[in-house]
């Protein structure tokens, strides 16, 4: 049980993992020793195992995303979100049992609805109705409640973020997730795939969930408002309920502006440039062999097609 509520652990820091859309689109998110990439067609996850060699395992893309409606905009958003959970849930159980050299139980349905139910519970208590509550300790009037609440989840969550840092295994995904940025920055920006390459460049990239994050906190703030004023004077649960549901609304319009700050060039770089301070906190420099497995993880996702 302790072991599945890390790994629930790990697959809510990366909900809202790298996605884009290029030439060759290249996302990605970081798992337990190792790195799931996004490719055009094909999911590609590498773990590095405790003999030292590097495993390798790819699934088919779903093309989804491609077809209406759920290539409209803020429906996409969404539907980003759960193909990532989907694939995250599949990859991390994967890496968990090639980098401890364990077995793990095959996931159920059923484990997928509770660990879905149990995000949505951590969510919703903690970035939700703990800001919520402790927002009418400090404010009175509706306009700086809902500001204050808006502060108050981002604090939480940055607070949240830097604590779980702290520990040794996080701190160990935090890396992998850095040698993922500094590989899709080498990647994009057209230099010679090499790990020594890819140590040269940032760990730091616009389009990383923790930034999309920071974004919904202030969309939420704008989309609560009215709820706000709609609902004032119900019970408190019936507030907490009624965010819970319009949080797909939050991540559509979320993952639209990053989504234009990214195709912006260095305009939207500038806009989203605040937010990308917290991958600071959620990356790590990686060591140049977590970069050799990032760089495994693009080529597999891209079909051996860039390894020099």
């Amino acid at each position: 049980m302790i072991k599945r509520l890390y790994l629930w652990l790990i697959l809510v820091l990366n909900l809202f993992a790298d996605d884009a859309e290029r030439k060759i689109p290249v996302g990605g998110q970081a798992v337990i020793e190792g790195v799931l990439m996004k490719g055009k067609t094909l999911w590609g996850l590498a773990v590095r195992r405790p003999s030292g060699d590097i495993f390798t395992e790819t699934w088919p893309n779903s093309s989804r995303i491609k077809r209406m409606p759920y290539k409209l905009p803020l429906i996409r958003g969404v539907v980003v979100m759960c193909e990532m959970m989907a694939t995250g849930f599949k990859a991390l159980s994967k890496s968990a049992e090639v980098a401890l050299e364990e077995e793990q139980e095959k996931m159920t349905a059923w484990d997928i609805i509770s660990a879905v139910a149990l995000a949505i519970f951590a969510v919703g208590g903690l970035f939700i109705a703990l800001p919520l509550w402790l927002a009418g300790y400090f404010a009175t009037t509706p306009l700086y409640v809902n500001i204050t609440e808006g502060v108050l989840r981002a604090v939480i969550f940055v607070g949240y973020v830097a604590v779980i840092g702290l520990w040794k295994d996080i701190r160990e995904i935090f890396r992998y997730h850095g040698a993922e940025h500094k590989t899709i920055n080498a990647f994009e920006h057209g230099l010679e795939m090499t790990p020594e390459n890819i140590m040269t460049c940032s760990r730091i990239h616009p389009r990383c969930g923790t930034s999309f994050l920071l974004i919904a906190v202030i969309v939420s703030i704008i989309i609560f408002s009215p709820v706000k004023t709609l609902i004032a004077g119900e019970s408190f649960a019936l507030q907490v309920l009624a965010r819970i549901i319009l949080i797909p609304v939050v991540v559509g319009i979320s993952y639209e502006i990053i989504k234009l700050a990214s195709n912006s060039g260095k305009f939207g770089l500038c806009i989203i440039a605040p937010f990308l301070t917290l991958q600071y906190l959620t990356t790590r420099e990686p060591d140049i062999n977590q970069a050799e497995v990032a760089l495994v993880s693009l080529n597999t996702a891209m079909e051996g097609g860039i390894l020099s």
